[in-house]
């Protein structure tokens, strides 16, 4: 059953990142948050919907693009919305065709939470990025469960061939994963192993979620700054 919406006249959005290796259980994670804590509580943002628009290029070229790269991403218009986020304004995100690699003309309205969740492969490596974040989880994978996932995903969602997934695999998706992925790693706060299947490390994090979200409403004082939570 979902929360009940937290109330406060003055709140300071809780932004959580949620990164990891592509197939890794990143959006099971963001998914099960969103869903146990409910919507009027949590806004949901993927760094992935922020890919550049490649309609200016002929498709084939397009399909040969690094999008395992930082640079495949326009990180600094998600930062520029988290800081509306923050700011109590609602932001109009992108909307982005994974068939085509290009973005659509409508865009997803989100509207500012208690919660915010940034998920996506990249999302530890931009430091102006990272240090929005109140809370870093990393979710750990074994490489070839997570190249299944990403294989499974792209021939049935994508519309993708077998070979293609592979050779984009070999190509990018493996040498951009051991350059940018794995080294973010070490900003983590929390390292999630067995990918969205670790219910007792949803359970506690999700536990810890709840209890943040009663002490931006709550009045009383604690005893001590230093307090255990």
């Amino acid at each position: 059953m979902n929360e009940q919406r937290v109330t406060s006249e003055e709140r300071h959005p809780i932004i959580v990142g949620i990164a990891g290796g592509s197939g890794s259980g990143k959006t099971t994670i963001a998914q099960t948050i969103y869903q146990r804590l409910g919507p009027t509580n949590v806004a949901y943002i993927p760094h992935d919907a922020y890919y550049h628009d490649l309609s200016h290029i002929p498709l084939e070229e397009r399909r040969r693009c690094n999008f395992d790269h930082p640079d495949a991403l326009d990180t600094p218009l998600l930062i520029r919305h988290l800081h509306q986020l923050k700011q109590g304004q609602s932001v109009d995100i992108p909307v982005y065709d994974f068939a085509t690699h290009t973005r659509r003309p409508e865009t997803r309205r989100v509207d500012p939470r208690p919660i915010i969740l940034v998920e996506g492969i990249l999302v530890f490596v931009e430091p102006a990025l990272r240090e929005l974040m109140d809370i870093k989880l990393f979710v750990d994978t074994d490489p070839d469960i997570r190249f299944i996932r990403r294989l499974l995903r792209d021939i049935r969602e994508r519309g993708r061939t077998m070979e293609s997934v592979i050779e984009q695999y070999l190509s990018t998706v493996r040498p951009m994963h051991l350059e940018f992925v794995e080294p973010s790693k070490r900003y983590a706060d929390i390292i999630i192993p067995e990918g969205g299947f670790n219910t007792v490390a949803l359970d506690m994090i999700i536990a810890r979620l709840r209890a943040m979200l009663h002490q931006e409403t709550d009045p009383t004082p604690a005893t001590s700054p230093h307090s255990p939570q």
